[in-house]
C-alpha cells in the first residue's frame, strides 16, 4: 500500500470538475441568461422594437458576462439582497 492509498477502501470517490462549478450559458449564470433572452425577445419580436431589444439584450448579456468574471457568486447574492426587507430604514 502505497501513501497515496492510505484511505480505506471506498473512501475516496472520483469527483468531477463540472460538479464544483456554477452552470453557465454564454458566460452568464443560468437563470440570468434565460430571463435576459425572455425579455429580449419579448421586446425584439412582441412589440417589435428589434433594434432597442437586441442591442440591449447583447449589453445586458456582456455587463452580466464581465460581472460573472470577476465574481462568479454576483448572481445569487443579487437575488438574495433583493429579497431581503430594508430593516433598518432612515428617519
Amino acid at each position: 500500500m502505497s501513501s497515496a492509498d492510505s484511505s480505506p477502501e471506498g473512501y475516496v470517490i472520483p469527483l468531477y470538475v463540472v460538479l464544483t462549478q456554477p452552470r453557465l450559458i454564454g458566460g452568464v449564470p443560468r437563470e440570468l441568461a434565460i430571463c435576459n433572452l425572455t425579455l429580449t425577445m419579448m421586446v425584439a419580436l412582441s412589440l417589435r422594437l428589434w433594434w432597442i431589444g437586441i442591442p440591449l439584450g447583447v449589453a445586458v448579456h456582456t455587463i452580466a458576462a464581465i460581472l460573472t468574471r470577476f465574481d462568479p457568486d454576483w448572481w445569487p447574492i443579487a437575488r438574495r439582497h433583493l429579497r431581503q426587507p430594508n430593516f433598518l430604514s432612515a428617519l
